[in-house]
């Protein structure tokens, strides 16, 4: 049997985000805090401002925080990347970086570092993976419920943690699982319907 890269975008994504761990963890931290974390107020005269906009999800401060990210998106995502395609998905992951950085630098005074607005994104959105046209899927509502819930509660208690990427990447991940069925409904393969014994002669 051969090993088959099953899920190129997320696994390239993890691949990425642990050579970048091994580099720096081998200087100390100094390599992520310089070219994959945001900072406070990030002055737009900075070219590397530009790069750290979508870079932050990649770095991450010990192996903990990775293997703890990359465990739920190593799980969810290749069955997301399976049903949305390998393009969409980049976008999405593309689009939830850029948004939780911008947002969070105008809106919050914190900088963010990991890929825990990825993880969350791809929660919310896989929530939508049985959705049907007209129809607002009860997991999604339970999940909005728990998950956000629960960050919207923790953002008031001062911590080190940035909430805000998590609801961030959360409200990404809800916006791309309706606008993905609107747009694409038709093209994305929908749930097969039970086989009925009575037309199988049984």
């Amino acid at each position: 049997m051969k090993i088959h890269y099953n899920s190129p975008v997320i696994l390239t994504f993890a691949l990425v985000a642990a050579v970048v761990q091994g580099v720096n963890s081998a200087t100390n931290g100094t390599f992520s805090q310089a070219f994959f974390a945001t900072a406070p107020g990030m002055s737009l005269a900075d070219p590397f401002t530009y790069f750290r906009l979508f870079s932050h999800v990649i770095g991450h401060a010990s192996w903990e925080h990775l293997v703890g990210n990359f465990s739920i998106i190593l799980l969810i995502g290749p069955l997301l990347e399976e049903k949305y395609g390998s393009k969409l998905m980049l976008w999405m992951l593309v689009a939830t970086a850029f948004s939780t950085a911008v947002l969070n630098n105008f809106l919050f005074a914190t900088g963010l570092y990991g890929a825990s607005g990825i993880v969350f994104m791809l929660i919310l959105l896989s929530s939508f993976a049985n959705i049907k046209s007209g129809h607002i899927p009860l997991t999604f509502i339970i999940v909005v419920f728990l998950y956000l819930g629960k960050e919207i509660m923790n953002s008031l208690r001062p911590d080190q943690i940035s909430q805000s990427a998590h609801i961030i990447g959360g409200v990404c991940g809800g916006i791309f699982g309706f606008v993905a069925q609107n747009a694409l409904g038709k093209k994305l393969p929908q749930p097969t319907s039970p086989v009925n014994p009575m037309d199988m002669g049984i």
